[in-house]
């Protein structure tokens, strides 16, 4: 059996089956995603949803969904499935027999004496979506009918019934070109058998989705189908469907499935859900390479394409789409900050820490593969342009104080990672030093001051060489407590917020900190105690007044709960990190069973990934985006850390065997 699975009974309790949600995108930032059941739930879903640059930024659903219906004398059974007011009709999903993983998405169908095996294939280097069709079972030939479902919208918006939509479809071979607005590319739809097309423009009024009506937006939609295709088939037979952006021709397609299939890895257990997961985050093409946060709704994020990218890249061997991204992203470094969101003219510079992670991202790379010596004559301009800005003072009152402690922060703004804002204010908004910023503004002057030695820049280092060591001093006086035995999370002037956070990890977990191993284990012992959960840390101890355990509700009630007491996949990184450092040796299977334990999470939301957060109280459930970079990323390092230590200790165990000898 797959290692992603599901059975008849799973996949008609709708309950169970809409809830799991699946997903392939490809390195052209094309992507396919809807329910196990075919059944969309979001704006976000479709079968084609692919960026259109003419347009502007965002991706664009262009087909929602393709409904199938066998038609044999006057038998007719639907086979797809849409939610309307109060209903799900057709009911398809009572023919599905089960739904796997490996390759591709898979279904078998079973209505009547017929048997279909369904496979959809995203192309990895085009713009074009394959659903292949194979009868394995029929006793006689039947038709199979074809609606699609356009949508032609941006992924963030709703469509409605147009009277300026375009109705003209073109026949090409196998198929017909259309586009619904003037502004759009024309969208190909295509067999591998030729079949008859019957023009019946109409409009799908009521289409809901579900999550979106959850989520408290918009959940109303109006789809657009302008006719339906026949085939007829037999048993044996295999069809394909092509939907895409350029026209192809119908006998490239049977080939180009069984390659595309063949170069598909197997997904065979957790491993391999994250492994395949991290590629689907990153489109590249020449000249640059982008990280996309998560799917469906985020686009490139300076903090989360650090952060993510050494887990998706070096840990999958793929350093050099990492250095690729790190020169992409050096591109829009202004001000020694690197863009939150967006880029160029619609960048916006509103965080804090990306450009201390971007040193961060820099060091993994360096030492993975170990081009320490080259770092500072490629990169020590940028490092050193960043760090200058950060000292002498940049947007949002971004400086260093007398000292050498970093401050950032002003009214109005939220410019750390906890950046939820409600009604213009931001819920945590951490203005003054806080204890994440300084821990990585430490490790960015030691990383520098490591690179800058190597290459002998004597100015840099006379510059630069005495600023730890009044960091480390500063540091420990402005946030440890001995009687609390952890680090506050961040103080303005006599304002000291001892809220019990995550945001103090990174001060045990990175390549440099600027406190001793006894904090360390102290920070480690409280967090396991008060944050940690099979699903990541808690942002908030439940012990504290404003801890919240469900991300649920209206935007402002999910908001609230965002950072003050959600759980962040992400977070178990650093966290796993440092219990190797502090604890070595001891801590590892301690460390596996965390990852370990996570494989569960890649059947229960979106399926293969790993979500964004997780309610902090138990069950602790999957919420927000289904699949994001970070997630999946410190989960793929946890596994290289594990990886490390094993051949580590075996090393020292084959050298103790030898000297016993």
């Amino acid at each position: 059996m797959s290692f992603i699975h599901f059975s008849k009974e799973q996949l008609q309790d709708l309950n169970f089956s809409l809830e799991r949600e699946v997903l392939q995108a490809n390195s052209k930032g094309v992507y396919c995603s809807s329910t196990i059941i075919n059944c969309n739930t979001r704006k976000y879903h479709g079968l084609l949803v692919a960026p259109q640059p003419q347009i502007d930024e965002n991706k664009h659903v262009l087909l929602s969904t393709m409904d199938e219906t066998i038609l044999r004398g006057n038998n007719k059974i639907q086979l797809g499935t849409h939610g309307y007011p109060n209903i799900y009709y057709p009911k398809g999903y009572n023919y599905i027999e089960n739904f796997f993983y490996e390759r591709a998405p898979s279904w078998i169908i079973k209505a009547d004496d017929i048997l279909l095996k369904k496979e959809i294939l995203l192309i990895e280097n085009e713009e074009r979506i394959l659903i292949q069709y194979t009868v394995t079972e029929s006793r006689s030939q039947f038709s199979l009918q074809f609606h699609p479902f356009l949508a032609f919208r941006n992924i963030h918006s709703l469509g409605s019934i147009n009277i300026n939509a375009n109705k003209r479809s073109e026949n090409i071979q196998n198929g017909i070109k259309l586009k619904m607005y003037h502004e759009y590319s024309h969208l190909f739809l295509q067999f591998s058998k030729k079949p008859e097309f019957i023009s019946a423009p109409d409009w799908h009024y009521n289409n809901e989705y579900k999550k979106e009506q959850e989520r408290g937006y918009g959940y109303t939609e109006d789809l657009y189908c302008p006719g339906y295709f026949t085939v007829t088939l037999k048993k044996g037979d295999r069809l394909i469907f092509s939907a895409g952006l350029d026209e192809i021709g119908p006998r490239k397609l049977k080939t180009l499935f069984d390659a595309e299939l063949k170069n598909n890895l197997p997904i065979n257990n957790f491993r391999d859900c994250l492994e395949k997961s991290a590629k689907q985050f990153i489109t590249t093409d020449k000249r640059k390479a982008e990280v996309m946060a998560g799917f469906h709704w985020f686009g490139q994020w300076g903090r989360d394409t650090f952060i993510a990218l050494p887990g998706l890249t070096l840990t999958t061997g793929r350093p050099e789409i990492c250095k690729l991204v790190i020169d992409t992203m050096l591109r829009n470094l202004k001000n020694g900050l690197f863009p939150n969101i967006g880029k160029g003219e619609t960048a916006a510079y509103n965080t804090a820490d990306a450009s201390l992670w971007f040193f961060w991202t820099l060091q993994q790379y360096a030492i993975h593969t170990k081009s320490l010596p080259k770092i500072w004559n490629e990169y020590g301009a940028k490092m050193r342009s960043i760090l200058e800005n950060y000292r002498n003072g940049t947007l949002h009152n971004i400086h260093m104080e007398d000292n050498g402690l970093l401050f950032a922060g002003e009214q109005g703004q939220a410019i750390t990672w906890m950046d939820a804002v409600i009604n213009g204010k931001p819920v945590t908004a951490r203005i003054g030093l806080t204890v994440e910023l300084n821990a990585l503004w430490y490790n960015a002057i030691k990383f520098a001051l490591e690179t800058a030695n190597l290459a002998n820049d004597k100015k840099f280092i006379s510059e630069w060489d005495t600023l730890p060591i009044q960091i480390e001093l500063s540091f420990k006086k402005t946030f440890w407590s001995e009687e609390k035995q952890y680090l506050a999370d961040h103080v303005n002037g006599d304002h000291t917020d001892w809220s019990l956070r995550p945001n103090q990890i990174f001060a045990t977990s990175l390549p440099y900190s600027p406190i001793e191993n006894d904090l360390k284990r102290s920070i480690l012992e409280i967090t396991k105690e008060k944050l940690l959960t099979p699903r990541g840390l808690r942002t908030l101890s439940p012990d504290d007044k404003h801890y919240k355990g469900l991300y649920t509700g209206s935007h402002n009630e999910r908001d609230q709960a965002y950072h003050q007491g959600t759980v962040w996949p992400w977070l178990l990184g650093h966290f796993a990190e440092a219990c190797l450092k502090v604890y070595g040796e001891s801590s590892l299977h301690f460390v596996q069973s965390l990852y370990e334990n996570f494989a569960p999470a890649v059947l229960e939301y979106g399926v293969g990934s790993i979500a964004e957060i997780y309610d902090g109280d138990v069950p602790h459930n999957a919420k927000g985006a289904i699949s994001q970079a970070w997630s999946v990323a410190e989960l793929l390092r946890i596994r290289s850390m594990i990886s490390t230590n094993n051949k580590t200790n075996k090393t020292k165990e084959k050298k103790e065997q030898a000297l016993t000898r």
